[in-house]
């Protein structure tokens, strides 16, 4: 069982950064790759970006490359993801999620955090 509670976000303007953390209870967060997903008001929940186990594989979706960063340490329990550029679509309930391998759908993490709002003004 691992247990997820993200935070960090917030209101920020449009071109500002902001960075979420993500961090898991219990032992087994290294035995998971992480990932991280949003959803906005009215649409599907969207694959941001994911990260191996050990971190050495990363990949984001086509809207946020070259923008987001995702990382992790294992000793900390902790993931995290550095946005940066951020444009007003960029709003939405920011999620982390744990997934026994590299996934990119909904359906193959198995644990969830509550999510945190991320609200970018034009």
């Amino acid at each position: 069982q691992v247990q997820l509670v993200e935070s960090g976000g917030g209101l920020v303007q449009a071109g500002g950064s902001l960075r979420l953390s993500c961090v898991a209870s219990g032992r087994t967060f290294r035995a998971y790759s992480m990932g991280w997903f949003r959803q906005a008001p009215g649409k599907e929940r969207e694959f941001v970006a994911g990260i191996s186990w050990n971190g050495y594989t990363t990949y984001y979706g086509d809207s946020v490359k070259g923008r987001f960063t995702v990382s992790r340490d294992n000793a900390k329990n902790t993931l995290w993801l550095q946005m940066n550029s951020l444009k007003p679509e960029d709003t939405a309930v920011y999620y982390c999620a744990a997934t026994p391998g590299i996934a990119t759908r909904t359906a193959s993490y198995d644990y969830w955090g509550q999510g945190t709002q991320v609200s970018v003004s034009a």
